[in-house]
């Protein structure tokens, strides 16, 4: 769970991209609002974006034009020729800032278009092999996905040029999903979650990002030190502190762990900046990188935080039920429910904030510090709550005794 982190506008942003993202996102806001306008729309994904209001967003959607980074036409020939992708037609250009895997490219040849991708800084949880059979089970039960495409020798990996690089095949689809998403949509990702834990993949354990604090100093101590760097976002934090606590204790011995269920393989990180509305309409998921363990109630706790909380920490009930639908119209019954189906969730939201209060204090770059500084305000300010889990614990009980 990444919590409420704050969108990062790709390297040439598209304003009709935008305009789908809010309209995508007032059918959310309209579940639990019918009286929603697509200005309300467009004022809350200016926010996730963390910028004051639309037109702040669309004044940096201007200064950024044109700043993608173009390759080597050499490199890209070399990634080309060792993915045997075809004859190179156009420059290889950068599509987003890098991200804690590497940087994403685009690559067009005679034979089409190809999502590249460095993978420098990539921390695997399960062997690339052991990903890629995910996926390649996933598409045979329907699932829609950009397909992995091996080299030559038949790696997923290649080391070309300075970097580690991989490539998958394009896929047309629309801008990322904003929480909190429609009904007709959570249902389909409901019936995706149900699919993947359905193959039943073998995994050796639960991913560690969902069990493991890997911060030593608790909350009120970053506190501090962000205050005594003068941290712009100190006083957030501090004010933040009592929350972070009270999900911490989600995870605890306290909470029943639902962790007797044995993990499955699946895919790890399906918030909904993972997904995106295809050309004909259907769900497609992105970002498998991250695959590894969970039990299938841990995902679907997870996916009910990302899916149907939204930024200020309401809750869009018909979403979260429609999600849970959708799973039991799979699965034939939901996982084991109740509290403890959070802890994963609330356990990598906690290594999440830690990485980026880290990141921010440490940035040297003036670029990157102002656009970490602004993560980070916006993920103190919209952390969700224990009260907001039990209201989704809630619904998924009531379900479920329906």
């Amino acid at each position: 769970m990444r919590g409420a982190s704050v969108k990062t506008l790709p390297d040439n942003p598209n304003l009709d991209h935008l305009r789908q993202q809010a309209k995508d996102l007032l059918a959310g806001l309209r579940d639990s609002d019918p009286s929603a306008a697509l200005a309300d729309a467009q004022a809350s994904l200016a926010e996730q974006y963390g910028f004051a209001g639309w037109t702040e967003l669309k004044a940096e959607v201007d200064r950024q034009q044109g700043r993608a980074d173009v390759a080597d036409p050499a490199l890209a020939r070399d990634i080309a020729a060792r993915y045997d992708l075809g004859q190179v037609t156009g420059s290889m250009r950068s599509v987003a800032r890098a991200d804690e895997i590497g940087r994403r490219w685009s690559l067009e040849t005679d034979r089409g278009r190809w999502a590249v991708r460095t993978t420098d800084t990539w921390i695997p949880i399960v062997d690339v092999e052991t990903e890629v059979a995910l996926q390649e089970a996933a598409v045979g039960a329907g699932v829609l996905l950009p397909a992995p495409v091996r080299s030559g020798s038949g790696a997923i990996v290649e080391s070309i040029g300075d970097h580690s690089w991989r490539v998958n095949r394009w896929l047309r689809s629309g801008p990322p999903l904003s929480a909190p998403v429609s009904a007709t949509l959570t249902r389909e990702l409901g019936r995706i979650l149900a699919t993947v834990h359905g193959l039943a993949l073998p995994v050796d354990r639960i991913s560690p990002w969902h069990t493991m604090r890997f911060a030593a100093r608790g909350w009120a101590e970053m506190a501090e030190t962000a205050g005594a760097k003068g941290a712009p976002w100190a006083a957030a934090l501090a004010d933040a502190v009592s929350t972070l606590e009270d999900l911490d204790s989600v995870a605890g011995p306290a909470a029943p762990g639902l962790s007797d269920a044995p993990p499955v393989l699946c895919h790890n990180s399906l918030g909904p900046n993972n997904a995106r509305r295809a050309a004909d309409g259907r769900l497609a998921v992105v970002g498998w990188e991250h695959a590894g363990g969970q039990p299938p109630s841990w995902e679907l706790g997870d996916a009910l935080t990302h899916w149907t909380i939204n930024p200020n920490g309401g809750v869009n009930t018909a979403g979260a039920r429609a999600l849970l639908d959708g799973y039991r119209a799979v699965a034939g019954t939901l996982p084991p429910l109740g509290m403890g189906m959070f802890a994963g969730a609330v356990t990598s939201l906690a290594n999440y904030v830690a990485g980026q209060l880290d990141h921010a204090l440490t940035a040297r770059d003036e670029e990157i510090r102002r656009y970490q500084d602004r993560s980070v305000r916006h993920l103190l300010a919209h952390l969700p709550t224990r009260a907001a889990l039990e209201r989704l614990l809630d619904e998924a009980v009531s379900l479920s005794a329906g």
